[in-house]
């Protein structure tokens, strides 16, 4: 009798084991008609290293690990004394530069007078060319009608040597109004040449200005970086630097982390992407909080699988060729409908298990 109740007791306990089976095997087949889940996800954040822009030491830190702090909050603070030294350096390259365009200013004010005398002297002696060829013409008239008389015995040497005087010396006097013409137009071309280089002057002393006022901003400008301060809101990393440390551009010290701005990077299997779509609902467990449900939805696709981001690529046209399941990162982003301080909560590289529902 009680080998037969043993064998009913296990046939009774084998008989409910199969039935959970099949109801927990059927359960999950009927779940995997409308979902695609995977445990290869984590949470993401954006983290904006911190980079000096220029190099120097270190004159104090205002943060510590983990800390929290809001865009403008001064980070650090570089040494400023050899920054200030460049400015001033640069400012007084600038007054300079200044001060010698009004000096080629009036260079040029000077230059444009004597152009102005020049034209005016030459005009001049354009007025005594014709005045002394008007006189010629006289002079050269009375000699001849002298000349005439002369010859005919009308008229005294005397005259007639007085008339070749005047004509002489009226030749004589056109002579020099001409040699003072082309004085007076040397002259003036060589004051309008002295004002064209004037002119170049000055343009030379504005370019001056503006590579000196360039030069003073990029001072300005260093002497502000020598301020670190946080481009977003955020949380600190690991704060591992120190007055006295020698820092330089480009140098990565530590990261702020974006804790407004939470999404989800689950690595599907090609095989469960025949159904997934953009828009999908998603449900979120992280391991950190197993009471806790999140919600999200699918986002988008990455343009390749994990493997083709990573260093060395794999080269599947060698020999030794084995078929092997690809993964694509998926981007889930969280709605507004959590809870936001739980959301806030959520650290970047947290594991968490995702669940697309396909319809």
């Amino acid at each position: 009798m009680e080998k037969k109740k043993t064998n009913k007791k296990f046939t009774l306990i084998l008989i409910v084991i199969v039935i959970l089976g099949l109801s927990y095997g059927g359960y999950k087949y009927i779940h995997s008609l409308a979902h695609e889940t995977t445990d290869d996800a984590q949470i993401q954040q954006n983290m904006n290293p911190v980079i000096p822009r220029v190099s120097g030491y270190i004159k104090k830190v205002n943060v510590t690990d983990n800390q929290f702090v809001k865009k403008g909050d001064t980070l650090f603070v570089i040494d400023t004394q050899d920054y200030l030294v460049k400015e001033k350096e640069a400012q007084a390259a600038l007054l300079i530069a200044q001060n010698s365009l009004e000096v080629s200013k009036a260079d040029t004010g000077g230059a444009l007078a004597n152009v102005s005398v020049s034209s005016a002297n030459s005009k001049s002696t354009e007025n005594a060319i014709e005045a002394a060829k008007t006189r010629l013409w006289r002079a050269t008239s009375d000699f001849e009608r002298y000349e005439n008389l002369y010859n005919n015995k009308s008229i005294t040497k005397q005259q007639y040597e007085q008339a070749l005087a005047a004509k002489q010396e009226a030749e004589t006097n056109l002579k020099v109004a001409q040699e003072q013409r082309n004085a007076s137009n040397y002259l003036k071309n060589a004051a309008i040449s002295r004002s064209n280089v004037s002119n170049k002057q000055v343009e030379v002393a504005a370019a001056n200005i503006m590579k000196a006022k360039a030069v003073y901003e990029a001072a300005q400008l260093n002497l502000s970086y020598c301020y670190v301060i946080a481009p977003i809101d955020g949380q600190l990393s690991s704060v591992s630097i120190q007055n006295g440390q020698l820092v330089q551009p480009g140098q990565s010290l530590f990261y702020i982390i974006n804790t407004e701005d939470v999404w989800v990077v689950a690595n599907f299997k090609e095989t469960q992407l025949n159904k997934m779509a953009l828009g999908q609902k998603v449900g979120i467990k992280v391991d950190a909080y197993p009471n806790e449900e999140f919600e999200g939805t699918v986002t988008s696709f990455s343009p390749a699988t994990g493997s083709r981001f990573s260093l060395l690529p794999p080269d599947n046209a060698t020999g030794n060729f084995v078929k092997t399941v690809q993964r694509l990162p998926v981007k889930i982003s969280l709605t507004e409908a959590n809870n936001k301080e739980k959301v806030k909560s959520l650290r970047s590289g947290m594991n968490v298990e995702v669940d697309v529902h396909l319809k």
